[in-house]
C-alpha cells in the first residue's frame, strides 16, 4: 500500500531540495509531483497550457524528464483556475487535470483540491495547500509506501516545510475560509508581500 505525503513550501528553493531528497530516498520521479506558483515569472517556457482546458497537455507535463534526469528537469508552465500560472511536473498535475474535467461534468471539486482529496489528503488541508500555492508557495506531493511515510515526512520537515495547520489558522484569521477557484489570481507584488509575512 502507498500513502500520499504532501508539503507546502514558501520558497521554491526549499521545495526543490525536498524533491531531490525524496529522489535520494529512492522514491521514483513518477511518484513525486511539484506545483509552484509562477506569478513572479521566475520560470519561463515557450507555451503555457491551461489545466482546465487540456488534460492531455497537463498529463504530459513532467513526463519529458524520463531516463533518470530528475523530476525538476521536466518542469512546464500551465494555468490553474484560481491559482494562475504555475510551474509543475509529475502525477498530481495529470490528476488535477482529470479532476477539473470531472468537475465540469458534474463530479467532485476540481483542480488541485480535487486531485489532493482523491489522493487521500484531508479536504481541509487540500484547501490550505491550494491557497498556499495561490499565494506564492510550492507544493510537493509524493506517493510513498506505508513503511516509508515517516522517513519521507522527516525529509520534508528538514526542508522548511510549512506547518499546514498553523498556516490555515493564519489564513482564517485574515478572513479566508476555503480555496476559491474563481478568486482573483495573486500578482507578483501580492506574492512578495505574502511571502514576507512568513519568511
Amino acid at each position: 500500500m502507498a500513502q500520499t505525503v504532501t508539503a507546502l513550501f514558501d520558497r521554491y528553493e526549499d521545495a526543490s531540495v525536498a524533491v531531490r531528497n525524496l529522489e535520494s530516498m529512492g522514491i521514483p520521479d513518477s511518484d513525486i509531483s511539484v506545483v509552484a506558483n509562477n506569478a513572479e515569472n521566475w520560470h519561463r517556457a515557450e507555451e503555457p497550457s491551461n489545466i482546465s482546458g487540456d488534460a492531455g497537455v497537463g498529463a504530459g507535463i513532467g513526463a519529458v524528464a524520463g531516463g533518470g534526469a530528475g523530476l525538476l528537469t521536466g518542469l512546464g508552465i500551465m494555468a490553474i483556475p484560481g491559482v494562475g500560472p504555475v510551474v509543475a511536473a509529475g502525477w498530481l498535475v495529470a490528476t488535477a487535470a482529470g479532476a477539473v474535467l470531472g468537475a465540469a461534468a458534474g463530479g467532485a471539486a476540481g483542480g488541485i483540491v480535487g486531485a489532493l482529496t482523491t489522493s487521500g489528503v484531508p479536504e481541509n488541508h487540500a484547501h490550505i495547500y491550494a491557497e498556499g500555492v495561490r499565494r506564492g508557495g510550492t507544493l510537493v506531493t509524493a506517493r510513498v509506501a506505508d513503511d516509508r511515510v515517516a522517513e519521507a515526512n522527516t525529509v520534508l520537515e528538514g526542508s522548511r516545510r510549512v506547518n499546514v495547520d498553523t498556516r490555515g489558522n493564519a489564513y482564517r484569521q485574515a478572513g479566508w475560509s476555503r480555496f476559491d477557484a474563481d478568486a482573483p489570481v495573486y500578482t507578483d507584488e501580492q506574492v512578495r508581500r505574502e511571502r514576507d509575512l512568513y519568511l
